[in-house]
């Protein structure tokens, strides 16, 4: 056999012989044929000697008298003695006691597939690495704005409690669950929190919500539920929000949590349904849908009214320098009730039709569908995408992996419900939240 590190060319030989004849009988047709035939710089068996000639590989088989297969031979010679050698194998008309033909079938260059898993491997290591090579100066900026802007945990009162460093100066307060909760938010901006680490309200919380315009917001899970009721039973509460469903408040993104501390409520609408035997973040969304249904208009008057209440440091956008203060604008709205649109036209009605569906769906620069897949499908159908496909809805959260392998097939934007480890946004593709 040969070598593929060792070799440059690999001679494709077609045997035929009349006559029942076996792998020495060819092996030796082929070293006595050929024998004297192109001198001494090219005698095989000096060849073999040296290194230059590999060992000869037959495959045959005999059937009804006659015997047929290919033979092989490795080379290391230069393409000029190579093909020299193939065309003195061609000479031989005997294999033992029998009447033969060799062909060369052709001369394969190793060295072409070495090229082609070379450029293979290329391609795979310039996806993978040069991690920040893409990466604009709005990103950059971006990066080093947000570090600045991050202020450091602290911890307050004789409990040691997680808190923002502007917890104790603030008018008004966030309560969260845990540290984790206070560091998400810290990293949006907002640093009058103050976590309470566990069901049992410290007594420093209890008062804080005394002194200040207070807002509650919790995980919409059991968890959540059992630290409201007791917040509302011991503590001065303003405000509730909720974290969207099946979402922590830990794991949530800028936008969200703007979201959800826009959608905020009263405490004292939510204490009035209380006595429902369900869960408190059901009851939430139960209220906001019905006060908006029964009476829109005097819903925004209430709540233009208690907007100047809202806590501060809430920005839209990344401050411009270190100085600026933040704050949340001054509009607070409960989210309507989406009705999914029958015919899409647009990204954004796509995405409302999608929402919920569990599916995904790839779009043409037009919007128009170019076809809907589940998400099993989507991770198949995803590195096949042609020119035609301009971006991605799915109804699922995505990766790095995800946005990497869209950005290389030239798609311009991504919508999902979330983003989780996105450490790189490639530059020219756009990420839709909805």
């Amino acid at each position: 056999m040969y070598s593929i590190d060792s070799i440059k060319y690999l001679i494709h030989i077609h045997i035929e012989a009349e006559g029942v004849v076996e792998k020495t009988d060819v092996v030796g047709g082929i070293f006595g044929q050929t024998e004297g035939l192109l001198g001494e710089e090219l005698d095989l068996r000096d060849l073999q000697r040296s290194g230059r000639i590999g060992r000869i590989d037959v495959q045959i088989i005999s059937k009804h008298g006659k015997t047929a297969g290919e033979c092989y031979i490795a080379s290391s010679l230069d393409r000029a003695e190579t093909a020299i050698l193939a065309a003195a194998l061609e000479t031989i008309d005997r294999i033992g006691p029998c009447m033969a033909a060799i062909r060369i079938q052709n001369i394969e260059d190793l060295r072409a597939i070495k090229r082609r898993q070379i450029v293979e491997r290329a391609k795979e290591l310039l996806l993978e690495s040069f991690d920040e090579v893409g990466i604009s100066t709005y990103d950059i900026l971006a990066e080093v704005r947000e570090a600045s802007r991050v202020e450091k945990i602290t911890t307050i009162g004789p409990e040691r409690l997680p808190a923002g460093p502007a917890v104790l100066e603030s008018d008004a307060i966030i309560i969260v669950e845990g540290r984790a909760d206070v560091l998400n938010l810290l990293k949006c901006g907002i640093n009058n929190t103050v976590a309470v680490e566990g069901t049992k309200v410290p007594e420093t919380v209890i008062d804080l919500s005394a002194k200040k315009n207070t807002t509650v917001f919790v995980d919409g899970d059991r968890g959540g539920d059992l630290i409201l009721r007791e917040l509302l039973q011991v503590a001065d509460i303003d405000f509730v929000a909720f974290s969207p469903r099946r979402r922590s408040v830990e794991d949530m993104s800028r936008k969200e949590i703007v979201k959800s501390l826009r959608n905020k409520v009263p405490a004292s609408v939510l204490k009035n349904h209380i006595e429902k035997d369900e869960p408190i973040s059901d009851l939430v969304f139960e209220i906001e849908a019905a006060e908006e249904d029964q009476n829109p208009i005097p819903q925004k008057q209430e709540v233009n009214n208690i907007a100047p209440d809202v806590p501060a440091n809430l920005p839209e956008e990344p401050p411009k320098s270190n100085n600026e203060e933040a704050v949340i604008p001054p509009i607070i709205a409960s989210e309507p009730v989406r009705v999914k649109p029958e015919n899409p036209h647009t990204i954004q009605e796509h995405t409302e039709y999608m929402r919920n569906t569990g599916r995904s769906r790839v779009l043409a620069e037009d919007a128009g569908v170019i076809g809907d897949y589940s998400l099993p499908e989507l991770k198949a159908i995803l590195p096949k995408l042609n020119d035609d496909a301009a971006g991605v809805i799915v109804d699922a959260a995505v990766d790095q992996k995800f946005i990497d392998q869209a950005f290389a097939k030239g798609l311009t934007y991504v919508a999902a419900n979330a983003f989780e480890g996105i450490v790189r946004r490639p530059a020219g593709l756009r990420l839709i939240p909805f």
